[in-house]
């Protein structure tokens, strides 16, 4: 195998596929990247068994071959390169590779390919199943909705993302029990019924970074039977769907709060990110009162201190003292594009709905805790 490679291109192709690579891998081959050399480019694919990403990168192909490379490895390799041609060169029946440009020579001792899973990368699409969806819109509502999802055990519900498409709309949707988050965009799609697919939140965020290097305007999804493939011009992102009924969430969100307060964005993230000075990691809560158009952000650790903090805000009702986990509050507000943020508030014990002043249909909704 050989093969003369950009090696900007080569990099943004690894970077794209890294991070499906295993992290505690039975089999050695699944810490590698899948390097295969097609008519004039090179297929990367990396996979976990899980989720699997693919991606193809421009090349000029000498001789035709396959091999796999340490992912941790060959990223620290090419990261360290000039930018300029990079070649490969494999000898028939080698699993050692030299990787040269300019003046560098690497030899790296990889694996041979026929132990990489061969059902990962002769994966077949039926387009019979797939519809179009706009990239940036989904996007956008990936990282305004998927936050607030478990990180715990992967075949949990509520470690999904669920996303519902009808009638030109996108709703998705994430919740761990102590937070909800969800969001709505208008979208150009040629899906002609509801659906509603629970995808893994790791497989979503996997593709949400990879969006920087994607230039298509919308993607494929599609559905076949427990499998979600997402699709561009020249990556593959393959992923098992969750199965179940995911919570009615919507019936959780409230109607309406009998308090609101409009808060700057900016002004309260400080303020949250200064009182936090003095919180312990172990308790992570901040106490808020609101009363007549000032917010009062206070926390209290016993072993460490306590710290204060006063903004004014837009808040008439009566006096409410409230506490949250202050990291919950900081995943939402950073993530709000608006300059101010509603806070719609009941009582000390009750869901507390954050959402942007402006035409965003956005909200998060988060449980406060308990004062002592």
């Amino acid at each position: 195998m050989k093969f003369i490679i950009k090696k900007e291109d080569l990099y943004d192709g690894i970077k794209i596929v890294e991070r499906a690579t295993s992290q505690k891998a039975v089999q050695p081959v699944l810490y590698n990247i899948l390097i295969e050399t097609l008519d004039n480019a090179i297929r990367l694919t990396a996979t976990d068994l899980v989720l699997t990403v693919i991606t193809t990168v421009d090349a000029q192909v000498e001789e035709q071959g396959k091999i796999t490379l340490p992912a941790k490895k060959l990223n620290e390799i090419v990261s360290k390169l000039g930018n300029d041609l990079v070649t490969f060169d494999v000898e028939e029946g080698s699993t050692n590779v030299n990787i040269s440009c300019k003046k560098s020579k690497f030899d790296i001792i990889g694996i041979s390919a026929s132990e990489f899973p061969p059902e990962v990368y002769n994966y077949e699409i039926d387009d019979a199943k797939c519809f179009d969806v706009e990239l940036k819109p989904f996007l956008k509502a990936i990282r305004q909705a998927g936050f607030a999802a478990a990180s715990y055990e992967v075949s949990n519900l509520l470690s999904g993302i669920v996303c519902d498409f009808s009638n030109g709309i996108l709703e998705i949707a994430s919740t761990d029990g102590n937070r909800l988050a969800r969001v709505r965009e208008k979208i150009n799609s040629d899906i002609t019924e509801q659906t509603q697919l629970i995808i893994p939140s790791r497989t979503l965020n996997e593709f949400l970074k990879m969006g920087s290097f994607i230039e298509d305007e919308s993607i494929k999804i599609c559905k076949d039977k427990s499998t979600i493939v997402l699709k561009t011009e020249k990556t593959l992102t393959i992923s098992r769907l969750l199965e179940g009924q995911f919570p009615k969430y919507n019936q959780l969100i409230p109607s309406e709060s009998p308090k609101q307060a409009v808060v700057n964005v900016s002004q309260l993230i400080a303020a949250i990110e200064r009182v936090a000075v003095m919180i312990d990691d172990k308790i992570s809560i901040v106490k808020m009162l609101f009363a007549d158009n000032e917010l009062t952000l206070s926390a209290d650790t016993p072993a460490a201190g306590k710290s204060e903090d006063k903004i004014d805000i837009q808040y008439t009702s009566e006096e409410l003292l409230i506490a949250f986990n202050y990291k919950f509050l900081l995943d939402a507000l950073r993530i709000i594009e608006s300059e101010e943020v509603i806070i719609g508030l009941n009582a000390s014990l009750s869901a507390t709905v954050l959402k942007p002043n402006s035409e965003d249909d956005f909200i998060c909704l988060i449980m406060p805790v308990q004062i002592r």
